[in-house]
């Protein structure tokens, strides 16, 4: 008889988001399992909507790992950050420790290098506070 696979209980990590929710225009933030489960999100990001969210936001980053490997023509070939540009604003997304990545929503005037540093800063923050793997992973090869 087999049992049910169960999901690790993982700290919620939705403190590294505080200072990203601080800066000008970002809207909401999260932090995503890899397997497309929330460990963190934004107060005002409903439920099924951040769900959503890690869902579409896992799948997208191993469908960019895949292509960024396809097109370089390396296996070992890392993501460092998905842009997705729309008429709502931007969704910034960076590999934040083994398995997990970190995503921003932000409305169309952000400035956008501005959010990136400011992601790349928590990402070392979360990095030193609760990994085990390096602060900065940039992806696992496709």
């Amino acid at each position: 008889m087999n049992s049910p696979t169960r999901r690790r209980v993982t700290e919620d990590k939705t403190w590294v988001l505080a200072p990203l929710l601080e800066l000008p225009h970002v809207i909401h933030a999260a932090v995503i399992s890899g397997d497309g489960f929330i460990e963190g999100c934004s107060p005002g990001l409903q439920r099924d909507s951040a769900e959503g969210v890690a869902a579409m936001m896992s799948a997208l980053q191993g469908a960019g790992r895949a292509v960024t490997a396809a097109f370089a023509g390396r296996d070992a070939a890392k993501l460092r950050q998905t842009v997705i540009e729309s008429d709502e604003g931007f969704v910034f997304a960076i590999p934040a420790g083994e398995n997990t990545c970190l995503a921003v929503f932000c409305a169309p005037e952000v400035n956008m290098g501005v959010v990136a540093h400011h992601m790349q800063i928590q990402v070392t923050t979360l990095g030193k506070k609760v990994m085990n793997s390096p602060a900065r992973d940039i992806g696992s090869p496709a």
